[in-house]
């Protein structure tokens, strides 16, 4: 019975968690650098963030809630399902945002940074903790991603 119960949390809980931790902390870079560099203002890249964030979270909460009823796949109650993910969405995109309510954007931007690596260390735990993969593997898998998605959004918004 514990086995069913764990298994139940990672396809309720857990999954859509991270699945939205991940689009918004990824997600999210691209727009939220490329106007950081794009327009040298701080104020401009938060604009871009919570909108991103805010809107992520939504596209998320409703694609989730509207792919299964949940019954046949066991991942729970839809409206549940896009609750988490949509507010993880939010969670994984705003985090990174905050530094660009400061007025410096140097110091924005390496605030930033460091969050970024946090939060991509944070999900490549997860990762580990609740779905066993290799801690490191995972690491670099979602640094690799989520760098990808930063260097476009600073390529972007130099140009």
């Amino acid at each position: 019975m514990r086995i069913d119960s764990e298994r139940s949390f990672l396809l309720k809980v857990v999954q859509p968690g991270l699945a939205g931790l991940m689009d918004g902390s990824v997600s999210t870079l691209a727009p939220i650098f490329a106007a950081a560099f794009a327009t040298g203002k701080p104020h401009v890249a938060f604009i871009v963030g919570l909108s991103a964030a805010v809107g992520a979270g939504i596209s998320m909460a409703f694609a989730e809630a509207l792919s299964d009823t949940g019954v046949s796949t066991g991942r729970g109650h839809p409206m549940m399902r896009g609750a988490i993910i949509g507010v993880m969405t939010f969670l994984g995109g705003i985090l990174h945002t905050l530094p660009f309510l400061l007025s410096h954007l140097t110091a924005a931007l390496y605030l930033a940074y460091i969050i970024v690596g946090v939060e991509l260390v944070v999900i490549a735990y997860i990762r580990y903790h609740f779905f066993k993969m290799r801690f490191w593997l995972s690491v670099l898998q979602v640094i690799f991603g989520g760098g990808l998605v930063l260097l476009a959004g600073l390529l972007i918004g130099s140009a």
